[in-house]
């Protein structure tokens, strides 16, 4: 559940540092700014998806590009839904879901990073992996159980 409050706060977050940084995106206020990323946190998991996968040919010929379109468009959606949120145009809606995503990508990197190591940030915990000699003998005796 943290983990969710987190990330839920990293995207106001987001929200809020492009609405200062972009002039085409206007929010009205804090919970303006919470409805909206609880409003696009829910998009990208249910209808994200199914975008990626419908402009899949497009998206594989732009090497990956097409999806920062389709964070735009998103982006705009959950402003034509939310009022207080107005984003004026398709390049606004498109530097919005840039900064959008550059901030959430780093705040994970380094939040999740740091949560999972702090000593070392670089590294994620590995689980041990087992020697080769850590296995069990198993024999099947004379009256067929294996022991």
């Amino acid at each position: 559940m943290i983990v969710i409050i987190t990330r839920w706060l990293i995207i106001t977050v987001a929200i809020m540092l492009s609405s200062l940084l972009i002039p085409g995106i206007r929010i009205d206020s804090l919970p303006t700014a919470v409805i909206a990323a609880g409003l696009l946190g829910m998009i990208n998991i249910f209808i994200r998806p199914l975008l990626i996968i419908l402009t899949l040919p497009l998206n594989i010929i732009t090497l990956g590009l097409f999806s920062f379109i389709i964070n735009a468009f998103l982006l705009k959606l959950v402003a034509w839904f939310v009022t207080g949120l107005e984003v004026d145009g398709f390049f606004a809606a498109f530097l919005g879901a840039l900064v959008i995503s550059l901030t959430n990508w780093l705040a994970n990197r380094f939040i999740v990073a740091s949560a999972i190591r702090p000593d070392r940030p670089d590294r994620p915990i590995r689980p041990p992996r087992p020697d080769k000699h850590d296995c069990i003998d198993l024999e099947q005796k004379g009256n067929g159980k294996w022991e």
